[in-house]
């Protein structure tokens, strides 16, 4: 059971279900049953991008990206008087690590060897830009992670939601479609990665757009860190 789907089974638990099944029928939708009548499927809403070869969740990128950099400058060692944060900023395609990432040992060893340093941008190659700053102090290693900037995240959140919430129910329900008959009830749970706390006004504004296609009888969106806060449509 993964993150979202822990999410799910509190919120199931939440709307009063006495009975929730995990995977009822092995590893096949539905992802859970309730009460022996509802399937419910569940999946993380995030933002996507467009590769060519079909959308993926930006953190498939972000994260093994964020642990590769972090890993390569806490690697080059320990502060001598002071320290330096480290910031980058890309959009997509990124390059391979084996391209990328001895382009970037060589921009910050060749900034820890320089006799004057400044804060600003040490390497850029169009799409992926490096920058460092001082630290107010010397901390554990030379070059500590400070932040990232993704090109491709962000954007007014209603339309983002809206666009990613399409694309989460298309996925889903190609994926229930041989299952559809066992069950005569299906809802879809969508645990927010995007709007994480949406306001009253957006949360209507949302909900006067998105469309609930006829596979499902409802689609609820969850908060990914309160199963207690949930709105459906």
């Amino acid at each position: 059971m993964d993150a979202s789907e822990a999410i799910a089974e509190k919120l199931l638990k939440h709307m009063g279900f006495t009975s929730v099944v995990y995977e009822p029928d092995g590893n096949v939708p539905p992802d859970f049953l309730a009460d022996g009548r509802v399937a419910v499927e569940v999946r993380r809403l995030n933002q996507n991008h467009d590769s060519g070869d079909g959308k993926r969740g930006l953190e498939e990128v972000a994260i093994p990206l964020w642990k590769q950099i972090e890993k390569l400058a806490h690697s080059l060692g320990p502060p001598v008087s002071e320290s330096w944060f480290v910031f980058f900023r890309y959009s997509r395609p990124v390059k391979q690590w084996k391209e990328l990432g001895p382009k970037l040992k060589s921009a910050l060893t060749a900034f820890k060897n320089q006799s004057v340093q400044t804060s600003g941008r040490i390497f850029s190659d169009g799409t992926f830009q490096l920058e460092v700053a001082k630290a107010s102090q010397p901390l554990q290693t030379y070059f500590r992670m400070a932040g990232r900037n993704d090109s491709q995240s962000g954007g007014f959140i209603v339309a983002e939601m809206l666009s990613n919430i399409e694309h989460c129910i298309n996925e889903k329900s190609r994926k229930i479609v041989n299952f559809k008959k066992k069950y005569n009830e299906w809802w879809l749970v969508l645990t927010d990665h995007i709007g994480l706390g949406l306001d009253d006004f957006d949360k209507q504004q949302l909900l006067a757009h998105a469309k609930r296609p006829a596979d499902w009888d409802k689609v609820i969106v969850v908060s990914p860190s309160d199963p207690t806060r949930w709105f459906e449509f």
